[in-house]
């Protein structure tokens, strides 16, 4: 029987991430699971998994994993760029510490990774990259100003990157979840932020669930090769904005 190929998820102890990393192990794929807290990936006891405690601001720490986990389950053919944090906050009530944290994690994580991936995948000339965003890289919230820029920033280096690695047949798409049963709302420390998330989420009974997310992503990546889902919005029915 022939071993599916490789797939590397970052942030992947918690949230969207752990949840992407139990549908895509049903599915049989080996996995590369990145995150600062390699102790609770190893806790899900997934089979035919790597779990490597690094920081994706770290192009080298990333680099030295994906080398570690290709030695065991052959090249990286799925990259989900899912490590993110969501200091929510209106930009002149924010202490500007957390805007660094936002752009190195947020927009330095994703190019990073993106980075230690591409030149094995153009090689190869097949490959899948799935940028994380969120509903608020497309639309503008209140409290969201920091934040709301990294998503955008995804959206521009995704498309930007689409362009330049489809020549090589090498596919990177962008997902935006909106309102998400997950622990992101644990990196929101602004309490008029929290609020007016808060209320959103308990309008939509708590958001979609983590689980849905992971499921498009896997149905995007077993698509054909040769198509591409470019950008998917994934949301609450109930959520307007």
């Amino acid at each position: 029987m022939t071993r599916k190929p490789l797939v590397m998820i970052t942030g992947a102890s918690a949230g969207i991430g752990q949840e992407t990393a139990r549908v895509f192990s049903a599915a049989g794929y080996p996995l590369l699971l990145i995150a600062r807290r390699a102790a609770l990936i190893e806790a899900m006891g997934l089979p035919d998994s790597l779990a490597v405690e690094a920081d994706v601001r770290d192009h080298a720490a990333l680099a030295a994993a994906i080398e570690q986990g290709e030695k065991q389950f052959g090249p990286v053919d799925c990259l989900i760029n899912n490590a993110g944090i969501s200091r929510l906050a209106r930009l002149d009530e924010q202490d500007p510490e957390q805007w660094r944290d936002l752009i190195d994690i947020n927009c330095i994580g994703v190019l990073n990774g993106m980075h230690a991936v591409a030149l094995g995948m153009k090689a190869r000339r097949r490959g899948t990259i799935i940028n994380l965003s969120s509903i608020a890289g497309r639309k503008v919230y209140p409290h969201h100003d920091v934040y709301g820029g990294t998503k955008h920033f995804v959206h521009a280096v995704t498309e930007g990157m689409r362009q330049t690695m489809s020549g090589y047949d090498v596919r990177v798409m962008v997902i935006s979840p909106g309102v998400t049963k997950s622990e992101i709302d644990k990196t929101i420390t602004h309490r008029n932020a929290y609020e007016f998330w808060n209320k959103g989420r308990e309008a939509m009974d708590g958001g979609i669930d983590a689980n849905h997310v992971a499921r498009t992503m896997l149905f995007a990546y077993e698509l054909p090769q040769n198509v591409i889902l470019q950008e998917m919005t994934i949301t609450h029915t109930r959520q307007e904005f």
